[in-house]
């Protein structure tokens, strides 16, 4: 015989009855929601007090940078044995000081550049260069220093490259920063490649060329220069790809790394600075890839466009 069950999904007129009454949350008053013009207020405050925080921060950095040149000075004055002679244990102090003197000199001048670029104090200057030789002036700077870590520093001029206009001392500190990642984080025995070559970059521009333009235009000219650098340290997590040209960033783990987070994020903006776009490709196994695009024919890029570009390099 069938029986009638009553349904669990619909409470009784009782129990309805009964139970409680929930609070119905209030819309939000219009007192509560700010204004346009309140947010717009807001966040040119917050923009004031950091433009003002990072001055602050950079005129401590410039205080600090006449001293110290002046203490390396001395250290390497001492080294000369002018002053007299030394002990092998004295040498060695000297050596571990003007080591450390360097490393807190070039802190100083990284944040002065990130100041710089972050108020957009720092203007490009494009001369016509050859690549090559700004390449090859920075190889011979790091290969002493690779050398003492047991690290292998190859790069070969690439002759097909042309003459274009470009920003030779920001390209040299965009190419020594990279140089300086992979410096830190390939372990002793591994290869660093610098390479450039020729590129074709199809750039979507804002104003589509007209049908007659793009008829004449020759896409298979390179108009651009690919400059990587290779190393076999440590690969990147994806999800970092972006965020490793952030300000003073760190991958995790690497928290106690010295540095102040700073070498690529100043390299991503001079990059853009200069017209050209930077990415990283990693190898999950281990092996990072650094490239930048730099266009012969640079457009004029305003400062605070490169820094706004932050997060955006892909």
């Amino acid at each position: 015989m069938a029986t009638a069950h009553k349904s669990t999904c619909a409470p009784d007129a009782e129990a309805t009855s009964s139970a409680p009454e929930l609070p119905l949350a209030s819309a939000p008053s219009a007192g509560d929601v700010p204004s346009p013009e309140n947010l717009l207020g807001e966040y040119k405050e917050l923009r004031e007090r950091h433009q003002r925080t990072t001055n602050a921060l950079a005129s401590a950095a410039h205080d600090l940078k006449t001293p110290l040149s002046i203490l390396n000075g001395y250290v390497e004055l001492l080294q000369t044995e002018k002053l007299g002679p030394l002990s092998d244990r004295q040498r060695g102090v000297l050596r571990d000081m003007q080591a450390s003197g360097k490393r807190l000199q070039q802190f100083v001048q990284d944040f002065l550049t990130y100041s710089a670029l972050e108020t957009g104090g720092l203007r490009m200057h494009f001369e016509p260069a050859n690549i090559n030789d700004c390449l090859g002036g920075v190889c011979r700077l790091w290969s002493n220093r690779f050398q003492e870590k047991g690290l292998a520093l190859y790069f070969l001029a690439n002759e097909n490259l042309p003459v274009f206009p470009f920003d030779e001392p920001k390209l040299e500190r965009v190419i020594s920063n990279l140089l300086e990642n992979s410096f830190k984080f390939t372990p002793e025995g591994g290869t660093v490649w610098l390479h450039a070559e020729a590129h074709m970059w199809d750039r979507r521009a804002a104003s589509v060329p007209s049908t007659s333009e793009r008829r004449h235009q020759d896409l298979n000219q390179p108009n651009s220069v690919k400059v990587s650098v290779a190393d076999t340290g440590p690969g990147i997590p994806a999800e970092f790809h972006l965020e490793v040209f952030d300000d003073f960033f760190r991958l995790p783990g690497n928290e106690g790394q010295e540095g102040m987070g700073l070498g690529l994020a100043i390299a991503r903006r001079l990059v853009q600075g200069m017209g050209g776009k930077i990415w990283v490709e990693s190898d999950p196994a281990g092996g990072c890839k650094f490239s930048f695009l730099l266009p012969y024919k640079p457009a004029v890029i305003k400062p605070s466009a490169a820094a706004a570009g932050k997060g955006k390099a892909r």
